[in-house]
Parts: structure tokens; sequence; C-alpha cells
């Protein structure tokens, strides 16, 4: 069974982190757009679960690329930590019509930026969203080594962010009485 180790942090500006990131030798990967189509039925037992079904469409140039994942419910940790079942699918538009056939309605879209870096056996993502702002989220094979890269990168003094973006996104547009449930990075100015 695959899990995702990872911890969030919210940050300001990715300038001095990108920085450092290049002085430790971190091995950039890419920037690419990512669409998240979080998928549930009308009465959100999914999301009610702790539970996620998403969509994701990756542009990178010209390229795009589709999967689908279920993530479990989080279990307890100092960083998040969850099962996670990944499926790549060729064809995203098709995909998002089996589910909305079987009752899985697209239920929030988010739009965000992320640049990717290897970095001592951790994925550092930066990722860029509407009305959330900037975020590093750093992915590895457990908790020490997580900690670790979070330290060399001098963000030891930052809070790990439990919630996933779908729910900081939904607490946002909440509080902003905002009913709108596609955002894009250009609804920034909407705000």
């Amino acid at each position: 069974m695959a899990f995702e180790i990872e911890t969030k942090l919210k940050v300001d500006l990715f300038d001095e982190i990108e920085s450092r990131l290049r002085e430790l030798g971190a091995n950039f990967v890419d920037e690419k757009m990512q669409t998240d189509y979080y998928l549930d039925k009308d009465d959100r037992a999914l999301t009610k679960s702790d539970s996620c079904l998403r969509l994701r469409v990756v542009r990178i140039d010209d390229d795009i690329f589709a999967d689908i994942t279920y993530k479990g419910a989080k279990q307890k940790s100092d960083v998040k930590k969850r099962q996670e079942i990944v499926l790549e699918v060729s064809d995203a538009e098709t995909a998002l019509a089996i589910f909305a056939a079987i009752g899985y309605e697209k239920q929030l879209v988010i739009e965000k930026k992320r640049r990717c870096y290897d970095f001592a056996g951790c994925e550092v993502l930066l990722d860029e969203l509407a009305l959330l702002g900037n975020f590093v989220e750093i992915e590895g094979p457990d908790e020490k080594m997580i900690a670790s890269v979070q330290c060399q990168l001098d963000l030891s003094g930052l809070k790990h962010i439990e919630q996933s973006y779908a729910e900081l996104m939904e607490s946002k547009l909440a509080e902003l009485g905002i009913t709108q449930k596609e955002i894009h990075l250009e609804t920034e100015g909407n705000d």
C-alpha cells in the first residue's frame, strides 16, 4: 500500500527558498500548471470521511498528462500521512464523464503553478494558488528526512499545515462569500 508523507508550509515568497535550493545543489525538475478536479457525490461522503478523489490535469509546456488519485483519511502524525493510490489516464474528459455517470461530480476545481525540485531524497514543491498564496510542500519517504530537508531550507520555524488545498480553499471561499467553485490563478484579482 502506497502512502503520501509530506509537510505543507505557508510562505510569503519563493526567492530565498529557491536560492537556498540552488546553494544546496538541489535538482530543478520542472515547472507545471496543475488543475485539480475534486470529485464527490452530492452527500459529500468522501469529504466527510477525510478521503479524496481527484482528477489532476498537468501541463508542462505543450505536454498534457492526467491522473486519478484516491487519498485515504489522514493518519495521526507530525506530518501529513495518508494512503494514496494513483492511476495515470490518457483522457481526462472521458474520466470526468465516467465519474459523473456514477454520481461523482466536480465539487471544486483548483489551478496551481508548481515548481518541482529533487533534494536529499525528497521532492520540494513550490506551489502558487489564487486566493491562498504560496506554499512549500516537502514530500519524502519518512518524517525524519522531511524534517531534515525543512531544516536545511531554513524553514524549521514554520508550522505544518494539516489541511489539504481543497480544505483550505473551501474555507477561504466561505470566508470571502464566494460561491464560485472553479478557482484559477487569474481569480486572484477577483477577491
